[in-house]
């Protein structure tokens, strides 16, 4: 069967089921069922309309399905920062709109807010025990994980601070920005890794077991993830990419850990760009060494108890940065590349759509099962080069277990622009 007939718009339409509101994602909720990680991705991380289908889709699991806890693509600390006013310690909107890493516009904006109000609003209904988290996966907060791993020491145990400080003056080696180190000279410098270990020995052993006590052992965590990342990003090629997805995985599953119930696991959502959310063997990356958070989550846990949910657009307007660290601006997202998943989808005619993925057989339409280059656009952007970069070879039916198309969306709405200080390098691929 030729390409063109398994990927024809009518073969895609008759696959389509409605995503005009809420209540369309019944279906996803009954493929979701009892699963208990949903990784929920995005094309871009500046679009509108990705931020509030996904925060749809995450309230009607926390409310319908019991879901504990939100996991995204931000820093530890920040993201604690929303985890206490969402369960009952301070403002939210004050809480999102304190990010100051670049890129700020990508947790500090209004649709990200206007779901943390919600969330609030939830669990001031709960007994504390039951309240719903939200947490940072991601492993960029080095320096601001370990100042917290020694303000929780110095409270807690001041005997064992001195582990800690040898830590944090190993890195002060390399100035007092531990995003430059060793990237400087771009060469490898000596390793922190014994004043890791320590640290990390340290806090396991001596923290509590309660949610203060499992946020420094969680900002341990980061110190050491970072202390690798940064070291694999010197070197180059897809090391970095998969230290951070593995922390991200880690992360994921100490969080369970935390949050389970008597019954059984605790059930996770996570928010994070397609290329991590969605199975890395179902692409290209796979090609090149690299992994992924929807690859690990599936091999650990059973792909019965995890649900992958992608997401795409032809055309509209992004939130981005032309390069790292430069001022956000509103964008164009042109048209499509020919060809790609997005430009087949666009020829079925259908403004929005919801893809549930049949299982593997022969009543599976032939389109799931055809790679085709489908668009990811990171924190960096350049739209005059979109036809030419920014696509990922997938195989949608492997990828994804279900798929939300939009056809032309919108850019998000910030809440503040970038400091002009802050600066964090770039991750591999460019931009994710």
């Amino acid at each position: 069967m030729s390409a063109e007939a398994v990927t024809g718009p009518a073969e895609i339409r008759r696959s389509a089921l409605p995503l005009d509101l809420p209540a369309d994602l019944d279906p996803l909720l009954e493929r979701i069922g009892d699963a208990r990680h949903v990784l929920i991705g995005e094309a871009s991380h500046g679009t509108y309309d990705f931020y509030t289908w996904r925060a749809a889709l995450t309230r009607r699991l926390i409310t319908e399905k019991g879901f504990r806890f939100v996991g995204v693509e931000g820093d530890w600390p920040d993201c604690d920062r929303i985890h206490r006013a969402v369960t009952g310690g301070g403002s939210t909107d004050e809480a999102v709109y304190g990010f100051t890493r670049w890129p700020t516009f990508m947790w500090a904006n209004q649709e990200v807010a206007e779901f943390c109000r919600w969330l609030r609003g939830w669990n001031d209904a709960l007994p504390p025990e039951r309240r719903v988290g939200f947490h940072g996966l991601d492993v960029y907060s080095l320096w601001d994980s370990l100042l917290a791993v020694r303000r929780y020491a110095l409270r807690h145990f001041p005997e064992q601070t001195e582990t800690i400080l040898r830590a944090l003056h190993c890195f002060e080696a390399y100035g007092h920005d531990p995003q430059l180190y060793g990237l400087a000279t771009r060469t490898i410098p000596a390793s922190c890794e014994d004043e890791v270990v320590g640290l990390l020995t340290t806090v396991r052993r001596t923290a509590s077991a309660d949610e203060e006590g499992f946020g420094a052992r969680q900002n341990a965590e980061v110190v050491a993830g970072a202390e690798g990342y940064y070291r694999a990003m010197v070197r180059g090629g897809p090391d970095s990419w998969n230290l951070r997805d593995i922390h991200m995985a880690d992360t994921l599953d100490r969080l369970t850990g935390f949050y389970g119930d008597t019954d059984g696991e605790a059930k996770s959502v996570v928010w994070a760009h397609n290329t991590h959310i969605g199975d890395a063997r179902a692409t290209d990356m796979a090609a090149v060494g690299m992994t992924n958070l929807g690859e690990l989550v599936r091999e650990r846990h059973g792909e019965e108890a995890v649900v992958l949910v992608g997401f795409g657009t032809h055309r509209g307007t992004v939130i981005a940065g032309r390069e790292w660290d430069a001022p956000a601006e509103t964008m164009p997202v042109p048209p499509a590349r020919t060809g790609s998943l997005e430009d087949l989808l666009h020829a079925t005619g259908l403004d929005r759509a919801l893809f549930i993925v049949p299982p593997p057989g022969p009543d599976r339409p032939g389109w799931y099962d055809h790679p085709v280059e489908h668009r990811a656009i990171g924190v960096v952007y350049h739209p005059e080069r979109d036809r030419l970069r920014n696509y990922v070879t997938t195989t949608p039916g492997r990828r994804y277990d279900a798929f939300l198309w939009l056809d032309e969306t919108s850019a998000l709405h910030p809440l503040h622009g970038e400091p002009p200080d802050d600066t964090e390098p770039e991750t591999f691929p460019s931009a994710l």
